[in-house]
């Protein structure tokens, strides 16, 4: 993919890009937090000498970091770097997220009272915060920050991969983007609607257009290639200072998935990524074991408490051992805490769906929480999974996938993990075409597989176990 301006503009977690207005939201969240912390410091003690004695001292800054890191965790928790959440919704999860953040820092404060912002401080700083929160994210509504229409794309041909990118895009105002319209292949159709806007000119007539419509990047979505790619003037172009790219790519950078569509295993092949140095890998696994072996300390008491409740509900078995392929295609028994009655697959495997009446009550809750997930824990230290990788799916369904979904298997090149790109990002599978989604996201992070964006699915699990949100 061509270093684009958008990419300039855009931090990177693995290989996909972050909006910059996350960035700078996070950033002025910060900073208000702080501006709201002295605020409240220099109405608290009124004296300019106990205000600078209080400022200058060795301890105010590990108190204000403290502060703005709990509170921006818990921001970014309550789904308040998430554009989709509404103004009257944001104000509630804004609440919502100071009064976790109240909570945490009482607990720290107990275990390290030098942490402590003092007497009346963090009682007045709540109310501070939230008022200088809330009236910036006003502001930044009403000044249109977030408003479409940045850079603007034109798109080379009218191909399906390039009306799915449009839509994608016009679903996403937040990535700053507007296309102008889309260029057919023969000139014929100019004119005809596509998604919004629609075909506009040729293709032959591509760096006229791109001049005339002030255009910052061209893309490709050109059906067939061969003999209808205006290579002269996209080179022209592209001096002139105008990206240009492909269709695939682009959607690959703002979607965070591997289109399937048009795939070929051409492009896989020249494609950069999905090989890996033998550090990275090392490290990985190093990190599995650790992790792996201090959740297992750490969790015991819940694992405690679920086997009690399942043994209560539904008698033994209180885990459940399922057959599961895993890296290149080794096969492997998983452990669960069983969700099912027993034998609910007496009949032969079927997937779980949307009120799947063989699940249990209690099995419910430990689905939407992703509990019943825990004891894979273990088929971590046997080296059979890691922490973050492609879900592992069952023998019987991985014949029949790869038969009807192509390059199936190449999620079978790593570790399957307990949590991954696709579980953050889409839902439970129960049908071939969500498997096919689920797979786009597999194999986006086995091409940009990275400590870094492992760390990325690790906190955006957390938050799905905490918010139930993302399983049937």
């Amino acid at each position: 993919m061509q270093l684009s301006e958008l990419e300039e503009k855009m931090l990177r977690i693995g290989g996909q890009n972050v909006p910059t207005r996350i960035i700078l939201l996070i950033a002025s969240d910060a900073f208000f937090i702080v501006l709201g912390l002295v605020l409240v410091t220099a109405a608290r003690f009124h004296d300019r000498s106990a205000i600078h004695n209080y400022l200058g001292s060795h301890l105010a800054l590990p108190r204000f970091a403290l502060v703005v890191v709990v509170c921006i965790i818990s921001l970014y928790y309550n789904d308040l770097y998430n554009h989709h959440v509404r103004r009257q919704e944001a104000f509630v999860r804004l609440v919502q997220a100071l009064g976790v953040t109240f909570i945490a820092l009482a607990i720290l404060y107990f275990a390290d009272p030098d942490l402590a912002l003092g007497r009346g401080i963090a009682l007045l700083a709540a109310p501070t915060i939230l008022t200088l929160a809330v009236a910036w994210r006003w502001l930044l509504e009403a000044s249109g920050w977030n408003a479409k229409g940045g850079e603007r794309l034109l798109l080379v041909g009218t191909s399906s991969t390039g009306i799915i990118l449009v839509r994608e895009i016009i679903s996403r105002p937040e990535l700053d983007l507007k296309v102008i319209g889309f260029l057919d292949e023969e000139g014929r159709n100019i004119g005809q609607p596509l998604v919004n806007p629609g075909i506009i000119g040729a293709a032959s007539d591509v760096e006229q257009i791109a001049i005339r419509e002030g255009v910052d990047r061209v893309i490709l979505s050109l059906a067939e290639r061969r003999g209808r790619t205006p290579i002269g003037q996209l080179l022209r172009l592209k001096f002139e200072g105008i990206g240009v790219e492909d269709a695939e790519s682009l959607y690959e950078s703002i979607c965070g998935r591997i289109m399937l569509e048009n795939l070929s295993p051409s492009w896989l092949i020249l494609s950069d990524g999905f090989r890996k140095p033998n550090w990275l890998l090392l490290a990985k696994r190093v990190v599995d074991l650790a992790v792996s072996l201090l959740a297992l300390l750490l969790l015991w008491p819940i694992f405690a408490l679920v086997a009690l409740t399942i043994l209560v509900e539904t008698g033994r078995p209180i885990l459940f051992r399922q057959e599961r392929t895993g890296m290149k295609g080794r096969s492997f028994e998983i452990l669960k805490f069983r969700s099912m009655r027993q034998n609910a697959e007496a009949n032969g495997p079927v997937w779980a769906a949307t009120g799947d009446n063989r699940i249990t009550a209690v099995g419910a809750f430990l689905r939407k929480y992703r509990l019943d997930e825990l004891p894979q824990l273990f088929n971590v230290l046997r080296g059979e999974m890691s922490l973050v990788g492609p879900r592992p799916e069952r023998p019987f369904f991985c014949e029949l996938l790869a038969e009807k979904i192509p390059f199936y298997n190449l999620r079978h090149y790593v570790r399957p993990g307990i949590t991954g790109w696709a579980q953050v990002k889409y839902q439970y599978s129960a049908s071939v075409e969500e498997t096919k989604a689920k797979l786009e996201h597999d194999l986006f992070y086995v091409k940009h597989f990275s400590l870094k964006l492992d760390l990325a699915i690790i906190f955006e699990t957390a938050k799905v176990m905490l918010n139930g949100h993302g399983s049937k």
